[in-house]
Parts: C-alpha cells; structure tokens; sequence
C-alpha cells in the first residue's frame, strides 16, 4: 500500500506539473518568452509562494506528504538527457577560427571575474545585516559564485528555440558559457570545501587530474568505439533502431555516474556524450525526431518546476530586504551583461554580436538553484539571501528573449510562422527541426 501511495502521488505530481508547464508555456510564448521560462514559474505557482499560501492543505497534500526523492531523480535524469541533445548540437567548426576560440577564452574570463567580483562586494556589504551569523569569508565567496554562473540548460534550451545553436555567436556563447560553469564549478568545490574544512591540495589536484583523464578518454577512445557502433547500425536522419537507443542511454547515464563520482555534476557526462558525437548529423536528426518530444514534454517541466516548489518569495518581507533583493538583481545582470560585452568586442566582436553574447550570457536560469541550494544546506546563505538568488535567475532568465527579439534583426531574419527571431542556419534546414 505504501507503494502504490507512493506510485499514485508520483503520477498525480507530474500530471499537475505537466499540466502547468504546458499553460504556463503558452501563456510565456504569447508574451513573447521561451516556453522553458514559463515553466520557471509554474514552479513558482505551484510551490509554497503561491499554490502553497491559496491551499496550504492542498499543496502539503500534493508535494509534501509523501517522499520526494522520486520526483527529483526523474528531473535529474531529464536534465542529463537534455544536455546529451544540447552536445549533439554544438558545431565544433566554427570554433575551427582562432578568432572564436579568443573570443571564447575572453568572455569566460570576463565573463566570471566581474560578476564574482560584484556578487563578493555584496556580500561584504550585506553581511551585517543580511547574514550576521555567517562566517565572513563563506557567505561573500557563495555569492560571488552565484551571480558568476551561467545556466548552459535553461540557455541552451532558448538557443535552441531561436535556432542559435549552429551560429557563430551561438557556438562561441554555449562553449563560454560551458567554460564558464565549469570553472565556477570548481571554485565551488574549493569554497565547500575550505567551510567544510576538508581542503586539501593533493586531493583537489588528484580529482582535477582524473576529470582531465576522463574527457581524453572519451574524445580518444569512447568517440571511436562509438563511431563503430554506429557503423553497425543503419545511417540516416530518422534511423535510430531501439537496440542503438538503449546503447545510447546506457552509455550517457554510465557518463553521468561517472562524473558524478568524480565530484562534476552528472549532467557534464551527458553532455560530453553528445559533444563526442557532434558531427554525426543524421544521429542528431533521428534523435529529435524520435526521442526531444519525450524529453521536451515529460521530463524537462518536471526539472524546470519541480525545483522551484523549493522556493518561498514570501521570506522577503518589508521594503529593507526588497531593497537589497534589487540590488542584487542589479549587480548580477550589469556583472554578466558588461562582462560578456566586453570580451567580445576585446575578441574583435561587432558591437552587435557582443551585445547579443552578453544578453545570452546573463541567462542564470535553474543552475543557480544548485550553487544557491548547495550554499544554503551549508548554512553559509541565509533563507532571505536564497529566495533573492532565485529571483534574480528567474529575472536574468526572462530578460534572455526580449533581448535577443531586439538584438538579432541586424543578424538573422524573422520567422513569420511562430514570430520569433531566429538565425539562419543550417540546423533550421535540418529535418526534423522544431523551433
């Protein structure tokens, strides 16, 4: 009995969850936003911070009297597959120009110092009053982190929708922002590490060294032992025989553990799987035409909402804390935004191309959630300071598309039929292809 109560809240949540995603969605694509932002806040609607305060009985009902961990494996595993489609997009040609590859380098240099050093002076300026129980080095250092992330899904998933992904700006801002996360990640592990008092040198070098071993080995040796498999199979942009999926799953989700083991969120597994099979075309075809409506509509509204059932705006109370919840916002978006702006135009960018850069850069979107979640757990960021940090990654988010609806006319064209900017690409020509 205490499985099927399980089984039938399981289903009831994503049935709900499904259910606000694809409303939310539509409502979001009308006011001109990506779906995956509307689905940022049906978490906000139906966590505590709405649904939670209309039917508090309802919603503990629904969300919170039975186990959650179902829930949140299920998104983790959407999460992983989208990354693994978001590597089989990245177009490693355009990065073939030493120009892109500056360019790369420079924004995610700029593109963390400042918005780290700006998130750091917040915190130093807030602690007192914001977090007066805090050790001081912690809490600055978290928020420097912070507001130096880049969400590379929620990011990917609007270059997606606005068929960016095999452009020249698109290819140089899902690498940086990549670079960008992975960098941020690891001086995450350093700062946890030095709370936790756990930091050691020759474990921090010994756990970088083995990453580095991992993705040679997957560019070396798994690449090549799964162009042979798929030698086996049948070519062509709608083959993609079960038995190949099941391989494919087993080899992206084996990825992932072992990223995960090594102390890299597993979602850098599936994308790594995806970027060792970037230019097999007709796998990336067949792959959104039998498999990206699954993950597009199941599992990725329960990523995008589930998160947000963690988040409670009503911790913000009186105008102090809305004033520093302003702040924030401020120093995080001129952080990322100048940041992005001026390493392209140092990497000789057009002032068109960088400004664009510099709104996709700013996107923060759910991959904040996990610094922030990992920061409060440690009890190095108060409750008020996390609902903040989560508002500023919805807000960031939803900046993402009017800014690129103004940016790319002088870059792209319009297309009529669904009334959003795109670039034209060759992935827009490929079958398939769903903007």
């Amino acid at each position: 009995m205490n499985a099927e109560t399980l089984l039938f809240h399981t289903l009831l949540q994503i049935s709900v969850i499904i259910l606000a995603a694809r409303v939310i969605g539509v409502l979001a694509r009308r006011l001109g936003q990506p779906r995956a932002v509307g689905e940022m806040i049906a978490g906000l609607v139906l966590g505590p911070s709405l649904f939670g305060i209309l039917a508090p009985e309802a919603f503990h009902w629904l969300f919170r009297s039975v186990d959650g961990a179902p829930m949140n494996i299920l998104s983790q595993i959407g999460l992983i597959m989208l990354m693994f489609q978001l590597g089989l997009e990245f177009d490693f040609s355009q990065l073939a120009e030493r120009r892109n590859r500056r360019a790369v380098l420079l924004v995610t240099l700029a593109g963390i110092l400042l918005p780290f050093g700006l998130g750091f002076s917040f915190g130093q300026l807030s602690a007192a009053r914001l977090a007066p129980n805090i050790q001081a080095p912690a809490y600055p250092l978290f928020l420097g982190i912070a507001l130096a992330i880049t969400a590379v899904p929620v990011l990917g998933r609007i270059m997606l929708e606005f068929g960016l992904t095999k452009t020249r700006i698109g290819v140089i801002t899902l690498a940086a922002a990549v670079a960008n996360d992975a960098l941020g990640w690891v001086l995450l592990a350093v700062i946890s590490a030095v709370v936790a008092s756990r930091f050691s040198p020759t474990d921090m070098l010994a756990r970088l060294g083995l990453l580095a071993a991992y993705v040679l080995a997957c560019w070396f040796v798994v690449r090549q032992a799964l162009r042979f498999v798929l030698g086996r199979f049948g070519q062509g942009p709608e083959a993609l025989p079960r038995d190949l999926l099941a391989i494919l799953l087993v080899i992206v989700f084996s990825s992932a553990m072992l990223t995960s083991q090594l102390g890299i969120f597993a979602i850098f597994g599936g994308f790594m799987m995806g970027v060792v099979l970037h230019d097999q075309a007709d796998l990336a075809s067949a792959w959104k035409l039998k498999v990206a409506d699954l993950v597009e509509v199941l599992f990725l509204p329960i990523f995008f909402t589930y998160t947000g059932l963690r988040t409670d705006i009503g911790t913000l109370v009186g105008g102090e804390l809305w004033g520093w919840c302003a702040l924030l916002i401020s120093l995080a978006v001129l952080g990322k935004f100048t940041g992005g702006y001026l390493g392209s135009r140092l990497a000789g960018l057009s002032r068109a191309e960088a400004r664009n850069i510099a709104v996709m850069m700013n996107t923060r979107g759910l991959m904040e959630l996990i610094v922030v979640n990992l920061g409060y757990d440690l009890g190095v960021i108060p409750r008020e300071v996390f609902t903040m940090l989560v508002l500023m990654a919805i807000v960031s988010t939803i900046m993402t598309a009017p800014g690129l609806r103004r940016g790319l006319p002088g870059l792209g064209r319009r297309n009529s039929a669904i009334g959003e900017i795109v670039q034209t690409s060759s992935l827009s020509k490929a079958p398939g292809h769903r903007s």
